[in-house]
């Protein structure tokens, strides 16, 4: 749809919410009537940059988010509102920290080598009670949860409604289940071009949020909103194509372990860019205080975390940062539910063109249990321990910068520190209740 106004008068729209989304991956928005939505569409909705997670001032001009027709969603739960993604710009220029002008920006580098990035994502969450302080059904209590009949059925109204949603909105959604932990779940839908993936997976935790408060249900893609359950991964499944979209680039016997897992030689090099860069990646795949809950956790009550915490890749097997479970693609299990999903996309792009450049080399396989016996690998990287790590890994990795832009680079790693200096200057009952009598 290349008219907005016209789409406005097709489908019953009265307004538009024109949506961007910032560093921290907030979503902002402006609800705008049909009536003037042909302005906005020409010229943007205007935003102080400054009110939002951005790396901008009070002084900044007027930021103006420019709606993207190809973007548009009809509200399905509410027709007469529809969605749009729009590009920040700035005095006639894009705003180069922007998430979605990133991606975009990747996008386009990828389209030079005549590659099409394709993705898929595992935004998993939980449904708590109102306040978020618990588990909205209090007969999920089982050790193992993960895929309980009852459970997923006793919370049928509000999945079903978001995948009849789903199914409406075209996105082939084929599954849904409860999750490893209590009152979690997943819900997955075909794969698509990365800017597609980005665009509905924000739209995916705003359509989330929006029915579970309709259901009196609070939903959150916290990475870890319960001590001792299982954390909410968003797990990545990457394959690369020719522009057409018609061969897959990573399809091939390719050489080595990575040819017997059926990755072609640009299929591991795109992995290898994915593994010489996995410290920094952590940063914008894990970008909150609390991812480094998820990734470093202790045994949850379910038996095991699902997470990574060492860079290792390996075929079929769930214990591992990448998993190879099929020939031309691979699942990046190091994302969690706080990653913003243009970002998420973006730093994907960013490491494997790298590695693709560099001709990278992905390292050895492993097959191990790496819950049972990591600890005998002694020769890979550690993930990050805390936020602050990740960011010192990050603003470290000068190619990876480079790919994703230095000025957004530079702007990210401003606000996080900023973000992980006040984490720190918080007092916590955890220190008046170990430190209070020393």
């Amino acid at each position: 749809m290349a008219d907005l106004a016209e789409f406005a008068r097709e489908k019953g729209v009265k307004y538009f919410m024109i949506s961007y989304t910032d560093l921290f991956g907030g979503q902002r928005a402006k609800l705008v009537p049909a009536q003037a939505i042909a302005e906005m569409q020409a010229e943007g909705a205007g935003f102080a940059g400054f009110a939002t997670w951005l790396d901008l001032t009070p002084a900044h001009p007027d930021m103006l988010a420019v709606p993207d027709p190809a973007a548009v969603i009809q509200l399905p739960w509410k027709p007469e509102v529809a969605w749009v993604a729009a590009d920040c710009v700035m005095e006639g220029a894009e705003v180069e920290q922007a998430p979605r002008n990133v991606l975009r920006k990747l996008v386009a580098e990828a389209a030079k080598a005549g590659l099409r990035v394709k993705t898929g994502v595992e935004a998993e969450f939980f449904l708590l009670t109102p306040e978020g302080d618990q588990i909205s059904d209090a007969y999920d209590t089982a050790e193992k949860p993960c895929y309980d009949q009852q459970a997923v059925m006793r919370r049928y109204d509000v999945i079903a409604e978001i995948c009849d949603y789903m199914l409406e909105l075209g996105w082939g959604p084929y599954q849904n289940d409860h999750e490893d932990a209590n009152g979690q779940f997943e819900m997955n839908w075909g794969f698509d071009d990365a800017l597609v993936t980005a665009d509905r997976h924000s739209f995916f935790k705003f359509m989330v949020k929006s029915v579970a408060e309709k259901h009196g249900l609070r939903a959150t893609f916290m990475p870890k909103p319960i001590e001792g359950l299982t954390g909410n991964g968003c797990h990545a499944h990457i394959s690369v194509w020719d522009l057409d979209g018609t061969t897959n680039a990573f399809a091939g016997t390719g050489s080595g372990q990575t040819g017997e897992v059926g990755l072609s030689e640009q299929g591991a090099q795109f992995l290898g860019g994915i593994m010489q860069h996995g410290e920094a990646l952590a940063a914008i795949t894990n970008p909150t205080v609390n991812s480094y809950k998820r990734i470093n956790a202790p045994r949850t009550l379910s038996g095991a975390t699902w997470a990574p915490n060492t860079l290792t890749w390996t075929g079929n097997n769930r214990t591992h940062m990448v998993r190879v479970p099929g020939p031309g693609r691979f699942e990046l299990r190091l994302p969690d539910g706080a990653a913003n999903p243009y970002l998420l996309q973006a730093v994907i792009i960013a490491a494997g063109l790298s590695g693709l450049r560099s001709q990278a080399d992905p390292g050895p396989r492993s097959d191990i249990d790496m819950y049972a016996v990591g600890h005998t690998i002694t020769d890979a990287p550690k993930l990050p321990l805390n936020l602050l790590d990740a960011i010192r890994a990050f603003d470290a990795d000068t190619d990876l910068k480079a790919m994703l832009g230095d000025g957004f680079a530079a702007s990210y790693v401003k606000l996080k520190q900023q973000e992980w200096n006040s984490f720190v200057s918080h007092f916590s009952r955890w220190e008046k209740d170990n430190t209070l009598d020393i």
